[in-house]
């Protein structure tokens, strides 16, 4: 598979910028080939404030952007982009908006069949997997389906939150919604990226980024933690891994 993705949890870290505590891994993943990246901003309502903000990180870190919602032809700007972005926010508007512009099957064979580099965060993170089932947002609007573009066979959970043993909150913890999902027949696993986390695609492998760990979860097992560095590569064999 040709595919290349960063999958980033969060847009903002704590005491940083936008984008500040990835610039260095986005700098390394999109190289010196890309020169322009085709943003979507389909995640937030201001669109032309979520561009500007996102054009002024890229053009810093040397890459012209182009915001596709600034194009009169939205799948054209899929199939001529050398990058994509997908930035955070709402994943439920930001799906359907994908579905309303016809941009499923073009992402997916930008990425998946012609290779070009896809990096999402929060939101833009969640579409990239099986479905947006395990997304922390409320449906605020409706999409035709909970399916994304699964460019990767499982689910990811991006802003993953430890319980807080000094809390008097008694709703579900993080933990407790993923074991929910899980007691649905056939669902995939479920990587929980904390803040600070970010997946690494690079074909047929997988690897753990950033500054802060990230939690496994499996289908009738118990979730383990993972540091950065772990080869998740066996996660992209099989959706199917209850049998592990």
């Amino acid at each position: 598979s040709p595919r290349r993705l960063l999958l980033v949890s969060n847009s903002t870290l704590h005491g940083g910028g936008y984008l500040g505590h990835c610039q260095q891994h986005i700098k390394s993943f999109l190289g010196e080939k890309v020169k322009r990246v085709l943003f979507v901003p389909y995640a937030l309502h201001d669109r032309d404030a979520y561009a500007r903000t996102a054009r002024e990180k890229f053009e810093s870190l040397g890459y012209g952007l182009d915001s596709i919602h600034e194009s009169c032809d939205p799948v054209e700007a899929v199939r001529k982009s050398e990058a994509i972005f997908i930035g955070g926010g709402n994943t439920f508007r930001l799906l359907k908006a994908l579905y309303d512009n016809s941009l499923i099957q073009e992402i997916r064979k930008r990425v998946l069949e012609d290779g070009i580099p896809y990096m999402g965060s929060s939101a833009g993170t969640n579409v990239a997997t099986v479905s947006i089932n395990t997304t922390n947002d409320m449906p605020i609007v409706y999409p035709p389906s909970l399916q994304a573009l699964g460019l990767v066979p499982f689910n990811i959970n991006p802003h993953y939150l430890d319980p807080d043993v000094k809390s008097t909150h008694m709703g579900e913890t993080r933990e407790e919604r993923i074991r929910q999902y899980h007691e649905e027949p056939n669902t995939p696993p479920v990587l929980g990226l904390r803040e600070g986390a970010m997946l690494l695609v690079e074909g047929d492998k997988a690897t753990l980024q950033g500054v802060t760990g990230a939690r496994l979860f499996l289908r009738g097992k118990k979730p383990t933690e993972h540091e950065p560095g772990t080869d998740f590569s066996f996660l992209l064999i099989d959706s199917n891994l209850q049998n592990l």
